[in-house]
């Protein structure tokens, strides 16, 4: 067996952002050799890596030679050529996620459809093959307003999401591949990381609570332990765990869920990756997600995915109205403060709700941890000078 440790054993990550970063914390210190590879050269995982490599991950030949230089290969975002990834595999390379596995959920239409059909609970949907298709559909009433609006592709942070509450909200919209979505009446959204391994190992970390910026559509902080009854969270844990197995997928699967105001548990979409909802296991958890990422592609036995302390991940992104070189107004303070953990992504320029880092908080009770969460919000901010 080829050793993976202090070795010329090569981990590939397609992706160099964030969550990229984050893993080659945990790679540094298991002294794992990595490649990287990413469009930017000021990329946020350029100068963590061993070797780094610039180009598209959308690239065929790119995605193609890259791979070729590495042992196994994993992603940190989903959007990346998978035909290539295939052809990786039939070359005999590991690659986890599996690329169809990875092509499923890289399509939000092909997602719901996967969940239907396997029997996993859903918000009911109708697809659509662009925007005429839809505009069609409203003005003969076929599809009702209001609706839940999603890009089949491409969607991220917020993006390729919106609510349409009349027809005067289809003028805005990109002719693309979407669903509508039935929008479900929410008590709360959470989050359940599982983690799988070639064995069939599976263990998931606790179900969190992600509370979301109003008009941004982005997650405003994560709350660990969730507010929602063990009966639930054991579900949701059951079905998360249940999900990762029908996919075939190493590593980490992030599922969301809806809970709705008459109990029900609805699966809304799910990411083969570290996740912005698990930032806080770094700090919060036996074993981070991105250790159990590592220990899912690589075929080793997973740690200890509990929580050992009360945790609230609060976002760090962009403030309104700034655009430009990054300032970390108020980080001193926070730094001042015990149990309070800042992350800094690297990303130079910010924009209005960029993510650029996250803080964790961490207490032995959750008031204590939601009481402190609620002082970064309010004294830390992302500006530009």
């Amino acid at each position: 067996m080829k050793a993976l440790f202090s070795s010329a054993f090569t981990l590939g990550i397609v992706g160099g952002g964030q969550l990229g970063k984050m893993l080659l914390y945990d790679t540094r210190r298991l002294d794992i050799r990595t490649r990287v590879l990413d469009p930017a050269a000021d990329a946020p995982s350029a100068l963590a890596c061993n070797e780094f490599v610039q180009g598209s991950l959308m690239d065929y030949q790119t995605v193609l030679d890259f791979g070729r230089g590495c042992d196994v290969i994993t992603i940190e975002i989903e959007h990346v050529n998978t035909d290539a990834l295939r052809q990786l595999k039939a070359e005999g390379k590991v690659v986890h996620p599996d690329p169809e596995a990875l092509a499923i959920i890289q399509d939000k239409g092909l997602q719901k459809e996967f969940y239907l059909n396997n029997g996993f609970p859903t918000s009911p949907a109708r697809l659509y093959a662009g925007l005429a298709e839809l505009q069609s559909a409203v003005a003969d009433g076929s599809q009702a307003l209001p609706t839940v609006w999603k890009s089949t592709r491409f969607g991220y942070d917020g993006k390729g999401v919106k609510f349409l509450n009349n027809a005067a909200d289809l003028h805005d919209l990109p002719d693309t591949p979407c669903l509508c979505e039935q929008p479900a009446a929410m008590a709360a959204e959470i989050a359940v990381t599982a983690a799988r391994n070639a064995q069939g190992e599976v263990r998931c970390f606790p179900a969190c609570e992600m509370v979301f910026h109003p008009t941004a559509n982005l997650v405003e902080e994560v709350v660990c332990p969730s507010f929602l009854s063990p009966a639930v969270l054991a579900e949701a844990e059951k079905m998360a765990a249940r999900l990762i197995e029908a996919l075939g997928i190493c590593g980490l699967l992030a599922v969301e869920f809806f809970y709705t105001t008459d109990g029900q548990l609805l699966v809304n979409e799910a990411a083969p990756r570290p996740h912005n909802s698990g930032h806080f296991t770094i700090e919060a958890c036996y074993t981070s997600q991105y250790e159990q990422h590592l220990r899912g592609i690589l075929n080793l036995p997973l740690g200890d995915p509990g929580a050992h302390s009360a945790a609230v991940m609060v976002n760090l992104v962009g403030e309104p109205g700034h655009s430009g070189p990054v300032f970390y107004q108020g980080a001193e303070a926070m730094m001042a403060l015990d149990g309070v953990y800042l992350h800094i992504y690297g990303k130079s320029q910010t924009r209005p709700f960029r993510k650029m880092g996250h803080v964790t908080v961490v207490r032995p009770h959750l008031e204590d941890a939601r009481q402190l969460a609620a002082q970064v919000r309010e004294q830390l901010k992302v500006i530009s000078i």
